[in-house]
């Protein structure tokens, strides 16, 4: 069944207002998930987006559940426009402030009795500043309250409304009772004050919250509104919507360049920084791919539109983020189970409590307060933020330091690798050929790179490239050649300084009788490390060797130390690739690397997987090319280079945005770390509840503590979370 509707299926994500604790998160979810073709559903707290796969057309059906479940829902833009300057209006704080300047009168009293001062209120004074912090400032409960019940459901402002009222109601009866005669005992400070703190509470949680959300702002901050668009031989600024597809964008020195394109014209240097992490500023010259929200450092750069719109990477970058942020990992199963049932429990506790200090000692006022602790100490808010919080400070993190997770359960399974399977070629190495040696027969290297390099001069094959790349780098003139002529499958010929000069393979030298032996030796060792090696000979009469070209892959700067730092972690490299095994066990013998595995073909690396996952480990793959799909997508983490192909990135949980190895060990250290904020949110969240529902059920708690308590609760799991966005990687 799933299988027919899944090609059919759409992906919406709706923003959910209204939703206060983990008990909100399941009721969303149920009414979302009863909408006819909805085949999945995931609501997060911290975020309050809600994503759904459902049926085309199906958005009006969606948000109508979430407004009949009692909250609002909306449609969140793809790619979410720049934000128009808002009217002025009162600040998030105010009604903070109002309900602390109504309630301080209230609890002074209370606190001069410590020092013998009697500051007693009359009771008619203390209802008049009770009243409109229970019911103007705190309204948004009993509002929340009351759609909960038409849902027949729970949530945490139910608990407040219920335990606020209780107390508020009791003094209102004992003021009736007895007026401000007698010894009537009133508790218009504890329904106030638990009020204020749960607001400030709420407050500080939204700040601390929105601070989680910090990459996608500061991502959502490269794009440029406007472009440059030269047409027509006129600069004209054009909105960056209507840009299209091939039109050449003008980017001046200090700009921010608005599109995804090709550098058409100019050169300079392109801080990639925010988008890939990469401290330092990237040379760019004509050809070069340039990334829309990059800072064009010096020269004037003519770029040839290659994206724009939702197809740019950094609004696909945004998108990877969102939707990591807005998945759950595994680990919140448990709690949206816990919190089903949360709220139910907590007032039957309370009931419990209230019926069970009545009938002990008949001391009702007693217990209705008994019972109105155990209400506001309840908090199923630190629950429902323990997760997500974590989750995005750790994916915000990973993100500004060049790493996409593209969901949370990649996240949280990354945490428990350990083996890592690479790839070579592209991965571990730079992935194009060098000249790394040069051995000429009488001895002159400068010689023989002036020669080689002459009849590779207009060569576009990568390995004449190489050549005439070590001569420039190097400081050799090169020679002049004419004649320069291809020899299919065996090399080149050409005239240079007046003899007739040969560069090719062993076969084509042996076809030109020419002797190899004053270097066949030297030739067999490098064959031996996997270099491929071609010969320069002299023809013009007796043909006789001049020396030796042996080329290989070089290892990136980075890739030692990613491998010893994955040592450190515990975690086994292993080298997985197509090459030979003598370039395998060159590579390895550089890295420190005892396990490999060479010669495999593309099909068989994703049995290799299989097989390392068979021993119990989990196992990430890291590679970049279309080869490498099938082994990322059946490793329990793939990670691919942005380096490499889209293939790889679609096949991979994680991205990694430069070509730098040492960011496999930081997204495994990051997701330990975020791992290990989730159990410890979980554990304090818990423990709130474990301890201090028994302590007010037993009366050991004032309501005004139960309900400091409860708005600590909160603020704590979305601080400890924050800590991670101080997490520096290894990678540079």
């Amino acid at each position: 069944m799933n299988a027919a509707v899944a090609p059919t299926a759409e992906s919406f994500h709706l923003s959910v207002e209204g939703m206060t604790c983990a008990s909100c998160v399941s009721r969303v979810e149920k009414a979302l998930k009863k909408v006819p073709g909805v085949t999945s559903a995931e609501v997060n707290l911290a975020t309050e987006i809600a994503e759904v796969l459902a049926g085309p057309g199906s958005l009006a059906a969606l948000t109508a559940a979430v407004e009949k479940a009692g909250y609002h829902a909306s449609a969140v833009p793809q790619v979410p426009a720049a934000q128009a300057p808002t009217a002025a209006r009162l600040p998030g704080w105010w009604p903070i402030a109002a309900s602390a300047a109504l309630s301080l009168p209230l609890i002074l009293p209370m606190l001069g009795l410590l020092f013998g001062a009697q500051w007693m209120l009359p009771g008619w004074l203390q209802l008049a500043l009770a009243t409109p912090v229970q019911f103007w400032l705190g309204a948004r409960f009993y509002r929340s309250a009351w759609k909960a019940v038409k849902a027949r459901a729970g949530n945490m402002d139910l608990l407040v409304a219920l335990g606020t009222s209780a107390a508020y109601g009791l003094s209102v009866y004992q003021l009736w009772r007895h007026g401000d005669h007698g010894m009537a005992h009133l508790y218009f400070e504890a329904s106030a004050v638990v009020i204020t703190l749960v607001l400030l509470g709420k407050w500080l949680e939204t700040r601390a919250k929105r601070q989680t959300t910090e990459a996608i702002r500061a991502l959502n901050a490269l794009r440029p509104e406007t472009a440059r668009v030269r047409r027509d031989g006129r600069d004209l600024d054009l909105p960056v919507g209507r840009v299209v597809t091939g039109d050449i964008i003008v980017v001046r020195p200090g700009e921010r360049i608005p599109v995804d394109g090709v550098v058409s014209e100019g050169a300079s240097q392109v801080d990639e920084s925010l988008i890939t992490g990469e401290s330092l500023p990237v040379a760019k010259h004509e050809g070069d791919r340039v990334t829309g929200g990059a800072v064009n450092a010096e020269g004037l750069l003519l770029v040839r539109t290659t994206a724009v719109g939702a197809e740019s990477t950094l609004a696909r970058i945004v998108r990877m983020v969102e939707s990591a942020q807005a998945k759950k990992a595994p680990i919140q199963r448990l709690v949206d189970k816990v919190s089903e049932v949360f709220v139910p429990v907590i007032i039957a506790i309370a009931l419990l409590t209230l019926v069970g200090w009545g009938l002990a000692n008949g001391d009702w006022e007693n217990a209705i307060l008994n019972a109105v602790a155990v209400l506001v100490i309840a908090c199923p808010c630190a629950l429902g933020l323990a997760t997500p919080t974590a989750i995005m400070a750790g994916t915000g993190v990973a993100a500004r330091h060049g790493i996409l997770i593209k969901d949370a359960e990649a996240l949280e399974v990354a945490h428990g690798v350990k083996v890592v399977a690479f790839d070579k070629t592209g991965t571990l190495t730079e992935g194009k050929p060098e000249l790394v040696v040069a051995d000429a027969v009488d001895g002159s290297r400068a010689g023989l790179l002036a020669a080689a390099g002459a009849i590779q001069a207009g060569s576009e094959h990568s390995l004449g490239r190489a050549v005439v790349e070590a001569a420039r780098r190097e400081g050799v003139q090169l020679l002049s050649a004419s004649k320069v002529r291809a020899v299919p499958g065996r090399g080149m010929s050409a005239m240079v300084g007046g003899r007739e000069l040969r560069l090719g393979s062993t076969r084509y030298m042996d076809e030109l009788q020419v002797g190899l032996s004053p270097l066949s030796g030297r030739a067999a060792q490098l064959q031996g490390e996997g270099r491929t090696v071609s010969w320069v000979a002299d023809v013009t009469g007796q043909p006789a060797l001049l020396g030796l070209l042996a080329f290989g892959d070089t290892l990136k700067p980075t890739a030692a130390a990613a491998v010893a730092k994955l040592r450190e972690h515990g975690v086994r490299s292993v080298l997985v690739t197509g090459d030979n095994r003598g370039s395998a066990q060159a590579v390895a013998a550089q890295l420190g690397i005892t396990d490999i595995r060479a010669e495999v073909l593309p099909g068989d690396k994703a049995r290799i997987i299989a097989e390392l996952k068979a021993n119990g480990d989990a196992v990430a793959m890291v590679g970049d090319g279309i080869n490498d799909a099938p082994a990322l997508a059946a490793a329990d983490v793939g990670m691919a280079m942005a380096t490499g192909t889209d293939v790889a990135m679609h096949a991979a949980g994680i991205t990694l945005m430069r070509g730098n190895p040492a960011l496999v060990a930081d997204a495994i250290d990051i997701s330990r770390r975020t791992y290990s904020k989730i159990r410890q949110n979980l554990f304090w969240a818990f423990i709130y509840n474990l301890v201090g529902v028994p302590l007010a059920a037993f009366g050991l708690l004032n309501p005004v503590i139960a309900g400091a308590a409860m708005a600590f609760s909160s603020v704590s799991v979305v601080a400890n979370a924050l800590l991670l966005r101080r997490w520096k990687g290894i990678a540079k």
